[in-house]
């Protein structure tokens, strides 16, 4: 029989959306490499991969409001 059938692996780990553009809007706050926040980049590393999912699925709209000049001030 095969070991590695049975072989224990770490679940996947919800990854980082850094571009190693790390530059903040001052209007949102938002990073204009990755649209997270100075805070989510900061929490990045403790948070869980639920909250990182969450983060992750806002991100799409905030880079669209970077790049099309429409963003609200300060959004979470």
């Amino acid at each position: 029989m095969d070991d590695d059938l049975f072989e224990y692996s770490e679940p996947a780990r919800v990854q980082s959306p850094c571009i190693n553009v790390c530059v903040l809007d001052p209007a949102t706050g938002w990073c204009l490499g990755c649209g997270r926040s100075g805070d989510e980049v900061e929490e990045w590393s403790s948070i869980t991969d639920a909250r990182r999912q969450a983060i992750l699925d806002r991100l799409p709209a905030r880079l669209e409001a970077l790049r099309n000049g429409s963003r609200p001030t300060r959004s979470p």
